[in-house]
């Protein structure tokens, strides 16, 4: 009965919660309270003042976000999403252009070009990095292309030596979807810097997280200008600003709080030892699972540093075990964390559902009724697009979160005899 799987009966691996992962404490109660006993807990206006940049919570969060990644600029807004609205705003996106995009990620990393009328062009991913392949971007250009959407995914740069070398043949724009990477690298430059505008993700389950928010970094002085007039009611200060480039000069309100950018600030701070501590345990996780044949742990890109927000593992379709039943065998012998029960075993067969499978891709209905942008796509969104994601998702991607810094060597111990046992006992799997 011990060796039983817990899928069909047996007692599990382990019933004891794994230990939340929780990165705010004292120094951010700290810095909350200090925004508290101001009294000022926004001071954005949303007219030509001094303040239309901010308060100085929000400032000093910027300034220091700039410092640590050796930006020229950094905006704080209140969401990524929002940071990838504002920067196909800011790069000039209009009805008709084209933007592409990698159709394995969170969809915010899709459909940001709808807001501005504008197509996304879904590019295929490469086998064993899963970011955005250029020979797929190659093949999507046309003259109607406006830029390359790229996405760290995972936490690991893009190949940021081709998509560059695209976009400059092209004269294109590349945003980065740096949300899950803040601290990569690739060479001597960070991830948020590898295209013209990088935006990072501050929701709760990111790195390190101001419960929602983002920041972006960008080295263009005139870009820069446009993201922060596009956070808080361009329309209102083009005249007093200077600003003759009136096209999507129509503000939101991305703004963020004071509360917000205090914590973001005190997180920050943590970054580097809470990167060391993923190292740390996606080493000894590695270690641990040497020699299990049936799943390749993830392959780095020649000098690039990996941020692991998830361990993205590849299974080995060819040893004749589903993969499926598999995952499923091995959510069943082990818990979630505390504070994310609802969200169940952090253990994944597949990411995503790739984004062109969604209704308002295969329906082409978003924005803009009988002119929505995905009228005119040359595109057919259904199976079959782009054929390496579709094969990660349904056949062979295996992601977790087994690695993050709360884990201790013993929990991961009780994590690899999941896969040890659930293997051993493969031939009873369905």
């Amino acid at each position: 009965m011990r060796n039983t799987l817990a899928i069909h009966g047996g007692p599990k691996v382990r019933e004891t919660l794994f230990p939340a992962h929780v990165t705010v404490g004292a120094e951010e109660k700290a810095a909350v309270m200090k925004v508290m006993d101001s009294g000022i807990l926004s001071n954005y206006l949303g007219a030509y003042h001094e303040n239309f940049m901010g308060g100085a919570q929000v400032r000093e969060c910027e300034a220091r976000w700039a410092e640590r990644f050796g930006a020229k600029h950094a905006l704080a807004m209140n969401s990524n999403t929002s940071g990838l609205i504002a920067a196909m705003g800011a790069i000039g996106v209009v009805p008709g252009d084209e933007v592409i995009v990698t159709a394995y990620s969170m969809s915010a990393s899709a459909v940001a070009p709808l807001f501005y009328g504008a197509t996304p062009i879904f590019a295929d991913v490469e086998p064993e990095t899963f970011c955005i392949d250029p020979e797929s971007i190659a093949a999507a250009i046309t003259p109607r292309t406006k830029a390359i959407l790229v996405v760290d995914l995972f936490g690991l740069p893009f190949d940021v030596q081709k998509i560059r070398a695209l976009a400059k043949k092209h004269g294109l724009k590349i945003i980065e979807d740096a949300a899950q990477a803040p601290g990569a690298m690739m060479g001597q430059e960070y991830a948020g810097l590898l295209g013209d505008i990088g935006v990072f993700s501050l929701n709760y389950h990111k790195h390190i997280h101001s419960g929602e928010g983002g920041i972006l970094l960008t080295n263009d002085d005139d870009l820069a200008h446009r993201l922060s007039l596009i956070r808080n009611h361009a329309e209102n200060v083009t005249a007093q600003t200077g600003v003759t480039n009136l096209t999507n000069m129509i503000g939101h309100n991305f703004r963020m709080t004071e509360i917000e950018a205090a914590i973001a600030d005190s997180q920050l701070q943590k970054l580097d030892g809470l990167l060391q501590a993923r190292w740390d345990r996606v080493a000894y996780f590695e270690k641990k699972m040497a020699g299990f044949d049936a799943l390749a742990v993830p392959k780095v890109r020649g000098g690039a540093v990996h941020a692991y927000y998830q361990h993205a593992c590849l299974w080995n379709t060819q040893l004749g075990v589903d993969r499926n039943a598999f995952v499923n065998a091995v959510r069943a012998e082990l818990p979630s964390f505390e504070l994310r029960e609802k969200e169940g075993v952090k253990l994944g067969a597949g990411y995503v559902k790739p984004i062109y499978l969604l209704p308002v891709f295969a329906n082409r209905v978003s924005i803009g009724g009988q002119y929505d942008p995905l009228k005119s796509s040359w595109q057919n969104y259904s199976r079959g697009l782009c054929p390496v994601v579709e094969d990660l998702h349904f056949n062979r991607l295996i992601t977790h979160e087994f690695i993050v810094p709360s884990m201790t060597d013993a929990d991961i111990d009780d994590v690899v005899h999941a896969f040890e046992k659930v293997w051993d006992q493969r031939t009873h799997l369905a």
